[in-house]
């Protein structure tokens, strides 16, 4: 490892020598012609190639929450069947999956329940901060908004929230409806033109508000005027005409050309540092360095990739079990542990179940060992094969498995786990190894508010129990008391 890192800073000399080299051959650019590019082709083309990518992105999420909010049947449903929320899920979910959104959502005016596709989330309270954005909209005059917003709790990207009024043939409030999208490209774009154009790139509402920008974190307000340099020019700024200004600040010059985003109600922003144009010996060393960091960049990838794989095998062995392939106890209780407390968010169903194999200490008494191995394995492949990617199976030790059925109740789970035990029972890959058919008894229960991973376990545990003394080869399901 020493050596490679002996490669890497060897490479990275040449490289910066072949930088600098390259840099004083590229000594041609004037001051005035970088500074006509700036004026007449970046900042126009920056600003119009980002304000179109809005457009394009919002029209159609727009008009999905726009027929949304006049659709006859949110409206009959509001007024006389929102007792059947599984009307109105299945509904949100259509519009989720037919539009590729990231969420549906509506809040009814008449009970206050706020409903997603998942079905009732919540009963939103004037005095809960989380819900205050719809009571301002419910008070606002237009029937619409656009609301930009980040969650580093979801993602490190900006979601764009449409929101609009439903109201009836009376113009009378029945509640908000709308969608929620992932516009990730937007802090991507940002850091793009930045790192690779040096421009500075923000948005501002109409009280000059900085809402985003590539250097500045979404939900921490700051206005322009505590900005050095911006505040004469708020005026200009704010308004709703295209504008290219200038200012000079701590000896350097500056370029800035705005635009009103309609749709948005914002303010687009595009600042340049003429410095970062005009200086061509400055440019064109970063170029070349640019260039030779990229080298650099790719052999450290190599190396780190290199790493990451070594250490991706030391997890696996840490995580899964050596004989059978599949997880571990270790792994199971730690994914468990996420999902359940993503569980008490969702209010979805999970049911567990734990499996032994009958007799199987005859197994390897009769057949050995290696025998045995090839039975548990065998036993494993079958698990891991009839049960669902989002679902969490493992061997828990010895000739005992477990499975945590995801979104899925003890009834859907039963008839999984019986299909596992018939095809187990008809498996001639281990009637040949043993000369007879393999069976396993299952206790099955389900997932409460209340419990933990021990104890949902144990519950499993002892209706396995219940299945060795009914007979095996049977299910037995543990109700809650």
């Amino acid at each position: 490892m020493k050596s490679n890192y002996r490669v890497v800073i060897l490479i990275s000399f040449f490289l910066v020598v072949l930088s600098v080299g390259s840099s004083i051959s590229y000594y041609v650019v004037s001051m005035n012609s970088m500074e006509k590019q700036l004026r007449t082709q970046s900042l126009p083309l920056s600003i119009d190639n980002i304000y179109t990518d809005i457009q394009k992105h919002i029209i159609e999420p727009y008009l999905v929450s726009s027929m949304m909010a006049s659709d006859t049947f949110m409206h009959d449903w509001l007024v006389n069947e929102e007792e059947d929320v599984q009307k109105i899920q299945r509904y949100l979910e259509s519009i989720k999956n037919r539009y590729g959104m990231l969420v549906a959502f509506l809040v009814s005016e008449k009970s206050q329940n706020y409903y997603t596709q998942n079905g009732l989330i919540e009963k939103i309270k004037k005095e809960n901060p989380v819900n205050q954005w719809y009571f301002t909209f419910k008070e606002m005059q237009e029937n619409h908004e656009i609301n930009l917003d980040l969650n580093d709790n979801i993602t490190d990207s900006v979601i764009m929230f449409i929101n609009f009024k439903i109201l009836d043939e009376s113009f009378h409030y029945l509640g908000a409806t709308g969608v929620g999208i992932k516009i990730s490209y937007i802090n991507e774009m940002l850091k793009m033109f930045k790192n690779r154009y040096n421009l500075k790139v923000s948005f501002l509402d109409k009280d000059g508000n900085i809402i985003l920008s590539e250097s500045h974190k979404y939900g921490t307000l700051e206005n322009i005027d505590s900005v050095s340099g911006y505040s004469k020019l708020k005026a200009r700024i704010l308004s709703n005409d295209i504008n290219l200004m200038e200012y000079s600040l701590n000896g350097s010059n500056y370029l800035v050309k705005t635009k009103y985003v309609k749709e948005l109600d914002i303010h687009l922003l595009v600042e340049a540092n003429l410095d970062d144009f005009i200086q061509d010996t400055k440019n064109n060393f970063y170029i070349n360095l640019l260039i030779s960091l990229s080298l650099t960049v790719i052999i450290a990838l190599i190396i780190v990739n290199i790493v990451k794989n070594y250490n991706l095998k030391l997890e696996r062995l840490a995580d899964h079990d050596a004989l059978t392939s599949i997880p571990n106890r270790r792994n199971f209780t730690h994914n468990l542990q996420q999902y359940i407390s993503l569980n008490k968010r969702m209010q979805s169903s999970l049911s567990l179940a734990f499996i032994d194999i009958d007799d199987f200490k005859k197994v390897n008494d009769n057949f050995g060992h290696t025998i045995g191995d090839e039975v548990l394995k065998e036993v494993a492949h079958t698990i891991e094969s009839y049960t669902r990617e989002s679902d969490l199976c493992a061997r828990w030790g010895g000739e005992e498995f477990v499975i945590a059925f995801m979104n899925t109740n003890t009834n859907d789970a039963e008839k999984i786990i019986e299909k596992i035990r018939n095809i187990l029972l008809n498996n001639l890959r281990l009637k040949n190894l043993i000369g007879k058919s393999i069976t396993i008894s299952t206790g099955l229960t389900k997932y409460s508010d209340s419990d933990t991973i021990d104890s949902i376990i144990s519950r499993a545990d002892d209706a396995m129990y219940q299945a060795k003394q009914s007979g095996k080869n049977c299910i037995k399901i543990s109700n809650l008391e």
